[in-house]
């Protein structure tokens, strides 16, 4: 893949932490950021992942989540002694539970240019399951067979599953459930049938076995998915165990992001990777247009690391992390270029045009 390069517009984000309003009274925004993409009615929208929280209370843990209360989901906030010794601020265990410290939803934005955004109030998609229940997180969409399927991370005291809505409108939506089960997430789905089935990317959670890897699965409706097959995994570590160290950047995690897109030459995909400190990056892989489970080419290095301050310091420090992308249509001013929106260390958006060389 030396033939593309991610090229910022921007050395400042596009998007801020301070831009989103709460959408709960009494509670403050943390971190807008990791936003699907997509063109609609000569417009780029954008569906934010928004992560709030009641406000720090000096010597408690303060945790927002769904909770059923006589058979119905509701927003609940707990609140918890804090630990003695050092935690994580954002993910705790108490009483023997882990908890997440905020609660995330969907918010749209919009914009004509793909540069100046007006932000809704009010949440697109708010957690309202009770596998939901800890928060909605990192959505994609793909525009297929004349609605939009929108993937996001659904996350509960169970772990992170991938759940799927569709639209045609982006007034109203019709949730179709969660269609893979924890531990799970990153799903992007091919933007047409291959071979007659719906395809997606998606990346399972590992165990005591095994690395972080990308995985195919198929389906006849979109909605029951099988035939799953390992894609590509992290080239950071030896068979050994010990660092591969030109991958390193890539060694500790990996998962897709937005949607692929289909060239010439095969399906473009572009994914994230994560080194042993956490620290995240862009690559991308080419897949054959005909039998995506071959990979016919991947990056050698990454195309955007975290480079600038607001990309290493913030709520997840040094992290660029895309889950949206759009390439512009005909009729635009920027007829075809593909422009990158992704997430800056879990506080803001960025932009970058793909570029080729």
């Amino acid at each position: 893949m030396r033939h593309y390069q991610l090229r910022r517009l921007s050395d400042l984000p596009i998007i801020q932490t301070s831009d989103v309003k709460p959408s709960l009274s009494g509670f403050e925004v943390l971190g807008a950021f990791n936003p699907a993409a997509c063109y609609f009615n000569g417009e780029i929208l954008l569906l934010l992942r928004v992560a709030e929280a009641p406000p720090a209370e000096k010597g408690f843990v303060i945790v927002p989540l769904i909770e059923e209360q006589d058979g119905v989901p509701v927003l609940t906030i707990k609140r918890f002694p804090e630990p003695a010794g050092p935690y994580d601020p954002r993910v705790v265990t108490l009483d023997g539970k882990v908890y997440l410290t905020s609660i995330s939803h969907l918010r749209l934005a919009r914009s004509h240019d793909g540069i100046h955004f007006t932000i809704d109030e009010k949440p697109f998609l708010f957690p309202a399951r009770m596998d939901e229940s800890f928060g909605i997180e990192d959505a994609r969409i793909t525009f297929l067979e004349g609605k939009y399927w929108i993937t996001y991370t659904a996350v509960s005291e169970h772990g992170p599953g991938v759940g799927l809505a569709v639209t045609t409108d982006f007034e109203t939506i019709e949730r179709m459930g969660m269609i893979l089960p924890p531990p799970n997430k990153d799903v992007a789905l091919f933007p047409q049938k291959i071979n007659g089935k719906y395809m997606l990317l998606h990346r399972p959670m590992i165990s005591e076995i095994g690395k972080p890897s990308v995985w195919l699965a198929e389906s006849t409706d979109g909605v029951h998915w099988g035939n799953h097959k390992f894609l590509f995994g992290g080239r950071g570590q030896a068979n050994s165990g010990e660092l591969n160290e030109p991958f390193a950047w890539e060694g500790g995690k990996i998962g897709a992001g937005p949607e692929p897109i289909a060239t010439d030459k095969g399906w473009l995909v572009c994914y994230h990777g994560a080194d042993a400190t956490h620290a995240y990056a862009l690559a991308l892989a080419l897949l054959d247009s005909d039998d995506p489970s071959k990979v016919l080419d991947r990056s050698t290095t990454p195309l955007l690391t975290p480079e600038l301050d607001w990309e290493r310091d913030g709520f997840f420090p040094n992290v660029v992390f895309a889950n949206g992308w759009v390439q512009w249509p005909a009729e635009s001013d920027h007829a075809g270029e593909i422009w990158v929106y992704y997430g800056a260390a879990d506080s803001g958006v960025g932009l970058a045009e793909l570029v080729q060389i």
